[in-house]
């Protein structure tokens, strides 16, 4: 039987990926720091350790002990907007939690790794989809970071051998999503506060536009690329595009789902928050066979009532927030989630 060692496997995306191996036969072993994700997403199957990526020498120890056919790395703390107010933060969680277990799997002769990028590598092209023959221009800490570490990666893999594939997966919703986080997942956020009976919150004038994939629609194509030789040395995004939707919009469709009906909030627009983002899946339909089967309504109605089942939750501001100034949201500093 074929091993994969999963980061993040406590997230959203990792819980679900580890489902997907499973059912395909494989032994998973699985590593988070339980920071951006629930303890209780983790399937029961797999070999679970409590441990935090840039802590090498653990990760290294770990891959010494079991052979792993496949590494995914989905571990991250995605929060695209507090990197440009906890940027120590969000860079060390993103680039050098990456860099640590890109090394710790080339030192023990793992064949073949998945690096879950993100649409932050784009920045604002001022033209939509972006595809992935753009020249990569973030303009976000937590952006620069995942360009950072693909261009690690592709150095290292000619040096070493390994077999990589980036995937760009981008606004992933579903069952599992960390919806008590105040610095992203827009829509759980949302949910959490509706079901409140509180107003959605809407930063600038709720007009930037995102496209939204669900969970199923991600863990699909990526486990393809897992195994399919054509998509070894690519870069793919993996999203839909072709439900390009307003953050108002967004709003406008929970509250119908919820049930709210009263006033949405509006506060000023986050620095270096991009206004239109949207990929272009032509490659992954390509080389992945993408076929994206779920509607964001579908997709949102089965987070609504994931969140309904598991308990509204108090937001938590644990995470650090490293410069508070006059352009720091005050939903942040003023805890106002």
């Amino acid at each position: 039987m074929k091993r994969v060692l999963i980061t993040g496997v406590a997230g959203l995306l990792g819980s679900h990926l580890a489902d997907k191996y499973i059912n395909e036969g494989w032994i998973v072993t699985g590593v988070d720091n339980l920071v951006g994700g629930y303890r209780d997403n983790i399937p029961s199957e797999v070999d679970f350790h409590s441990m935090d990526c840039n802590d090498f020498e653990s990760i290294d120890t770990l891959m010494k002990n079991d052979q792993f056919d496949l590494v995914v790395h989905a571990a991250c703390t995605a929060h695209e907007g507090l990197s440009v107010f906890s940027p120590n933060f969000i860079y060390k969680n993103t680039a050098s939690a990456s860099i640590s277990v890109i090394s710790a799997s080339i030192a023990n002769n793992v064949p073949k790794f998945i690096f879950c990028s993100s649409m932050a590598r784009y920045g604002d092209y001022g033209g939509l989809p972006f595809t992935e023959y753009m020249t990569p221009k973030p303009q976000d800490p937590y952006g620069i970071a995942k360009v950072s570490v693909e261009k690690c990666l592709n150095v290292l893999s000619q040096v070493h051998g390994l077999m990589y594939v980036i995937l760009v997966p981008h606004n992933i919703i579903g069952p599992r999503q960390k919806y008590d986080d105040p610095f992203r997942n827009v829509a759980s956020i949302m949910i959490n506060r509706m079901l409140s009976g509180l107003p959605p919150i809407i930063y600038g004038d709720g007009r930037q536009t995102r496209s939204f994939s669900f969970i199923s629609d991600v863990v699909d194509p990526l486990y393809q690329a897992s195994i399919e030789d054509s998509a070894v040395g690519e870069v793919i995004n993996i999203g839909p595009d072709d439900n390009e939707v307003s953050i108002l919009e967004l709003a406008t469709t929970i509250a119908s789902l919820v049930g709210y009906k009263d006033e949405f909030i509006f506060v000023p627009e986050r620095p270096q928050e991009v206004k239109h983002a949207s990929c272009s899946a032509r490659k992954a339909r390509e080389l992945l066979g993408y076929c994206p089967k779920v509607g964001l309504e579908e997709g949102l109605i089965d987070l609504v009532n994931y969140i309904k089942n598991r308990g509204l939750l108090a937001f938590d501001y644990s995470l650090p927030l490293e410069i508070v100034s006059e352009k720091t949201p005050t939903t942040w500093k003023n805890r106002l989630f």
